[in-house]
């Protein structure tokens, strides 16, 4: 595998993803609607952006010609039933129909820990929606669920990190969901290592950290180490429902959506029925060691302490 067309390639997990296939001698074209996008991943060496809608199936067949691999990392967080579909169900759909016809038959895909067809939110349905279409297209398909993925410009602990240091208080719907954490950097290298092995097509990995923390556990955290610890008071359902429909309605991308919220009614861990990083050779990075690399005493992420982390343990 040489040659791999990267879907997603120019978000927070795809410029990871990028630089460990581009490590591991692999070339790799990164489809975007916008190349400013992608200015950021076009600076490493094998990395060819392409101006592309690769929602267009007739864009996304033009695509696929001699390249060896696609990796699909195209996600939603927010938005309704129909923006899921789109992102989850349909593009898969026209990406599979795509490779059929044209005889490209290697695919990783990153779903999400906790796909299920009978899921609280429509999140976690139209991942589970969105790995049946890949299944019964035929393809030489490894299917890969992460948990909450963090890192280096991540949206999830540097979020916790900033919004203590604006607060006195946390007040937290969902305290006592439990969550197991993986990082960026050992997703980015199972999507590598599933690439370079054969034996991987077939299998779906559930791919989590070391150890599960309860939601509270991680806002505090966020917090200790970015020198902004608060006290953080767990808060009623009916509060969560509320505060996360206000946050949807607000303008821009929202920070929390009344979808996300109903995701917490189901703990996001491994099941240990599936395979993991273990599996992969992969020894999962250890949570609070690994953020501390990159959060500053801002709460803010330091690119530059980042890369450090990235290339010592690289």
């Amino acid at each position: 595998m040489k040659n791999i067309l990267l879907l997603g390639g120019t978000g927070f997990v795809g410029s990871h993803v990028c630089e460990h296939l581009t490590r591991a001698g692999m070339r790799v074209t990164v489809p975007t609607r916008r190349l400013i996008k992608a200015r950021d991943v076009q600076t490493l060496p094998g990395v060819t952006a392409i101006e592309a809608n690769v929602h267009d199936e007739a864009a996304l067949a033009r695509l696929l010609p001699d390249h060896d691999a696609v990796v699909n990392l195209i996600g939603v967080l927010h938005g309704n039933e129909q923006r899921f579909q789109h992102a989850h169900v349909e593009l898969p759909r026209k990406l599979a129909r795509a490779m059929n016809a044209a005889g490209l038959r290697r695919l990783v895909h990153v779903s999400a820990l906790g796909a299920s067809a009978t899921g609280p939110s429509n999140y976690q349905r139209s991942k589970a929606a969105g790995e049946t279409a890949l299944r019964e297209a035929g393809l030489d398909l490894t299917l890969l669920r992460p948990s909450v993925i963090f890192g280096a410009g991540d949206s999830f602990l540097t979020l916790f990190a900033r919004l203590q240091a604006m607060v006195p208080v946390m007040l937290l719907p969902g305290a006592e969901a439990r969550l197991q954490p993986v990082w960026v950097g050992d997703v980015a290298e199972a999507i590598t290592r599933c690439l370079r092995d054969p034996a991987t097509v077939g299998q779906t990995y559930e791919l989590a950290g070391l150890r599960a923390y309860t939601l509270r556990e991680l806002v505090r955290i966020a917090g200790r180490l970015s020198g902004h610890p608060r006290p953080v008071i767990g808060m009623p359902r009916a509060f969560g429902y509320l505060q996360a429909l206000a946050l949807q309605c607000l303008p821009g991308e929202p920070l929390m959506s009344t979808d996300n919220f109903a995701s917490l009614k189901v703990d996001n861990v491994a099941s240990g029925k599936l395979p993991g990083l273990a599996a992969l050779g992969i020894a999962a990075a250890a949570l609070e060691p690994t953020v501390a690399t990159y959060l500053d005493q801002q709460g803010r992420a330091d690119p530059l302490l980042a890369m450090r982390s990235r290339y010592t343990r690289g």
